[in-house]
């Protein structure tokens, strides 16, 4: 198989590639780099071409970039009982001094 030949990759894969490379267009990214990150992307995801004889066939996948990037999230979880209820207090006194 020659070197760029995407006949191995499932349908799914291939219009997976093709919104990720539109969504980087979006952002600016020169066409042929989006195409390259947009493969990168699905390769880092899927381990390779998904149909028989594909280096990724019938792998569990985490879709690992799928989860990169993004804020830390439940950081209000972190907070103490004395914190939340002090928001809460000053929540109330601000709507009641605003009349609502």
């Amino acid at each position: 198989m020659p070197q760029g030949d995407k006949g191995k990759y499932t349908d799914k894969q291939i219009r997976k590639a093709e919104h990720i490379a539109d969504s980087y267009e979006k952002r600016g990214v020169p066409e042929s780099d989006a195409e390259a990150r947009a493969w990168a992307t699905v390769n880092k995801d899927d381990g390779g071409g998904r149909k028989p004889g594909g280096s990724g066939r019938a792998r569990v996948t985490g879709h690992p970039a799928a989860h990169a990037g993004g804020e830390k999230g439940g950081a209000s979880a972190c907070r103490t009982a004395e914190e939340r209820s002090a928001s809460a207090r000053k929540a109330a006194a601000t709507r009641k001094a605003r009349g609502g």
